[in-house]
């Protein structure tokens, strides 16, 4: 647990064998806490990973106040901070992607690469289906598996899903306080006026069959991002990154690795 500007925050860390290269910080979905995302750091284990579960979700108490995207971009980069960390590669998910640019935005010269996942530039985004999106902003996906479940392939869409059982178990309950200030935390935000200026390489991996984030989304942010590659990803719901590793993985591998600098295809 640390306390950053007021914001107390529950931090995981990964280690990496030494020469792993810049470590990866990771920004999760909405709702989503440590767990969720743990599987990631199984399928990259010469990588160092950092993340944190937002006020109010797994194991982070609900927040005193009201913040906004920047304000969590100051609680990452002080935890880099703390672990001695100068540079980072970030990778951010849905929600977690919106805060992984906003990252990139106001600390640029602390990334590497940038990886996007299943995300938008914000209120600009298209909206996916509105079945998906109806059950998305119900914290009861989180505080009920059987909900989840029943209504997994209707929330994610996707060809595969596998491991849906397994990501039911893993999910703790946001705090209600702290599901409503995540999702307030987006409100008006958009990073599309910044994305030209921005000079990160990016990957950005969308899904086809993405209930929630549509892949125009990835093509917008293509578009924008000066320095960035689209990898769409056959059959991927918006769980792909997990559901899918084995696809995706190696994607992201050798993206992190890459010793050339990307350049905007015609």
């Amino acid at each position: 647990m640390m306390t950053i500007e007021g914001h107390t925050v529950r931090v995981a860390h990964w280690p990496a064998p030494a020469g792993g290269g810049l470590p990866l910080f990771f920004f999760n979905g909405i709702g989503a806490n440590i767990e969720l995302m743990a599987p990631l750091a199984d399928h990259l284990p010469d990588r160092e990973i950092l993340t944190f579960d937002m006020p109010g979700i797994g194991g982070s108490p609900a927040p005193a106040f009201p913040y906004r995207p920047w304000m969590m971009a100051r609680v990452a980069a002080a935890i880099l901070d703390e672990h001695g960390h100068k540079q980072t590669d970030v990778m951010g998910v849905s929600w977690g992607g919106a805060m992984a640019q906003q990252f990139a935005l106001q600390y640029g010269s602390r990334i590497g690469r940038l990886i996007l996942v299943a995300t938008t530039a914000g209120m600009l985004m298209i909206p996916g289906k509105v079945a998906s999106l109806s059950k998305m902003f119900d914290p009861k996906r989180y505080s009920d598996p059987d909900y989840m479940l029943r209504n997994f392939e209707t929330l994610y869409g996707g060809a595969s899903n596998a491991g849906a059982a397994a990501h039911a178990l893993r999910t703790k309950p946001p705090t209600r306080m702290g599901y409503m200030m995540q999702m307030v935390a987006m409100l008006g935000w958009t990073s599309a006026p910044c994305l030209p200026f921005m000079r990160t390489d990016t990957l950005i991996l969308m899904g086809d069959a993405d209930n929630i984030v549509p892949v125009i989304n990835g093509r917008f942010l293509k578009l924008l991002i000066p320095h960035a590659r689209l990898e769409i990803i056959e059959g991927g719901g918006h769980l792909f990154l997990l559901s899918m590793a084995e696809t995706v993985v190696p994607i992201i591998e050798e993206f992190l690795s890459g010793d050339e600098p990307l350049r905007q295809a015609a």
